[in-house]
């Protein structure tokens, strides 16, 4: 039986962190942020881990064996 390929999308826009956890990237920061206010454009910034339930789906994507 051939390997299970990893979704491309989701090798894309998710990254595992050492300790097993997902981490990923807000979404609504490339165009029209004029409207936004400085705190919303601020706290969408950095990476956000994801939680545990979301994990699982997008570890089983990613064919990881954490």
């Amino acid at each position: 039986m051939p390997k299970i390929k990893t979704k491309s999308g989701t090798k894309k826009r998710f990254k595992t962190t050492g300790t097993g956890k997902v981490a990923m990237f807000s979404s609504g920061k490339r165009h029209n942020l004029t409207k936004r206010t400085k705190k919303m454009k601020r706290s969408a910034k950095g990476p956000v881990i994801m939680s545990k339930q979301d994990t699982k789906i997008v570890k089983k994507y990613m064919n990881s064996k954490i």
